[in-house]
């Protein structure tokens, strides 16, 4: 049967020997599998000493000594197959080998594959990043999360009242309502899959509320990182940056996130400047309904912008659709001032829609508590000398800015002024003895409002509705 490796080299031999040698052990196999299954015949010409001779399997054939050094080497390389053959289980190891190239180093007749080296782990998981609700901002914040930090923003449904049930059941009693609102805020956010939550500094105990709202959230048992720049007010730049890459994005850019940034802070100036012309027309509309869709489209506009040109071409478009939107202004309309707090004065879903509440009276309404000119544009000394005689020192975080606003109305003829300000504000009730000499002064009624989590619809209306009709009964005299 090895008639077919002679002339051959002595390693083409062994290799030839070897395979013919397991092909002839499998036949044999196959053999005494059969014979074991099948029904035994007697061959009545065969001696019985021949039948009752053992059949010797291949694995005791022993070569001798006459026999070639070929063959005898592939007997013993078959049987070492063999053997591990019945060793190797499906969950041993394998291990590779390959034969050397030529001209590459040889250690030996056998050359290990070079162990595959595993790609570096990317440490960033793209993060979730959310937001508290403030107004229309949430435009900005989206903004920033996207363009600057370089992650995913987590956008918050409309508000309802289940959020600040929310945060009122994990919070003081005697905690203002927007630590109520952002923390219910925080709550819904954290249930829509968000990582990171984002909490800014602010003029008053809004800066301390971060590191409280996130004890209470992790008691809550929330996992989660809390991007909290009220820790580095104050500082340089480079820390803020430092700070957003440890909790957000460690490959932050720098060139482009403060490119970003800076196309951010335009992007707030756009949308308080739509706002003044919003609030200052609205009120006015022949069709009902024609701003307010006026302004979805605008705020759908802002929100696909990527850049500072997409920022100011959403800009000019928005203007033009509002100016062009019919309205019929009297030669004498009822103007309204809104003066208050940080936070209430300018929320919606916190002051009850009070902005809305007035323009469907048909009010022609101002504002100048907005992130542009409290945080972008302010000038605390320049404010408090407009109103040095009220004001001899920095009363609080929106204390000047709100009794500056109130007499800048009043100086020009507005037929009253509306005060917002959350339950417990120490800032704003500071201000309170102040807008009333103004209102004495300058012989102009003042509605004071102060909201909690408990404040509801009824009573915001019925007082809102017996204020304009006194101002309208006083204008009509």
């Amino acid at each position: 049967m090895f008639d077919s490796i002679r002339g051959k080299t002595p390693g083409n031999q062994i290799a030839d020997a070897s395979q013919v040698i397991r092909r002839q052990k499998g036949d044999m196999a196959e053999r005494v599998a059969l014979h074991a299954e099948a029904p035994v015949k007697t061959n009545a010409k065969a001696p019985a000493a021949a039948m009752d001779k053992p059949v010797q399997p291949i694995e005791s054939r022993r070569l001798g000594k006459d026999e070639p050094l070929t063959l005898r080497a592939a007997t013993f390389l078959g049987d070492a197959l063999d053997t591990l053959d019945r060793r190797r289980t499906e969950t041993a190891p394998f291990a590779r080998i390959s034969m050397p190239d030529a001209g590459e180093k040889q250690t030996g007749p056998w050359a290990l594959v070079p162990k595959r080296k595993r790609p570096k782990r990317n440490r960033h998981s793209r993060k979730k990043v959310a937001f508290l609700r403030y107004g229309y901002y949430d435009i900005v914040f989206k903004f920033f999360v996207e363009h600057v930090l370089d992650a995913d923003f987590v956008a918050l449904p409309e508000p309802t009242r289940k959020t600040i049930e929310m945060g009122s059941a994990a919070s003081n009693d005697f905690v203002c309502a927007p630590f109520k609102h952002i923390l219910g805020d925080y709550m819904e956010a954290l249930e829509l899959g968000a990582d990171v939550l984002v909490q800014f500094t602010g003029p008053c105990r809004l800066g301390y509320y971060g590191e409280l709202q996130e004890s209470i959230l992790r008691d809550a048992g929330y996992e989660f990182e809390m991007l909290n720049f009220a820790t580095v007010t104050g500082k340089s730049l480079q820390d803020y940056i430092s700070l957003c890459k440890k909790k957000v994005n460690p490959d932050l850019s720098l060139t482009q996130g403060v490119a970003n940034m800076l196309a951010a802070f335009k992007m707030i100036e756009s949308l308080d400047a739509y706002n003044d012309l919003f609030l200052r027309l609205a009120g006015h509309e022949t069709e009902a309904g024609s701003f307010e869709r006026a302004r979805k489209t605008y705020f759908a506009d802002m929100r696909a912008a990527s850049c500072r040109h997409d920022i100011d071409e959403a800009q000019k478009r928005g203007i033009a659709a509002l100016e062009q939107l019919p309205v019929s202004i009297p030669a004498d309309p009822v103007r309204v001032g809104i003066v208050g707090e940080y936070f209430t004065a300018v929320d919606a879903a916190s002051n009850l829609d009070l902005e809305r509440k007035f323009l469907d009276m048909g009010v022609e309404l101002y504002r100048m508590m907005n992130l542009t000119n409290r945080n972008l544009r302010y000038n605390e000394p320049n404010l408090r000398r407009s109103v040095s005689e009220y004001v001899n020192f920095d009363m609080g975080p929106t204390s000047t800015m709100t009794i500056a606003a109130a007499k800048n109305y009043a100086e020009q003829g507005f037929d009253g002024i509306v005060h917002l300000k959350s339950s417990g504000c120490t800032p704003e009730i500071d201000c309170m003895p102040v807008l009333q000499r103004i209102s004495r002064d300058y012989r102009i009624p003042i509605l004071f409002l102060s909201y909690d989590s408990q404040t509801s619809d009824t009573g915001l209306d019925t007082r809102i509705e017996a204020f304009y009709d006194m101002i309208a009964m006083r204008k009509a005299r």
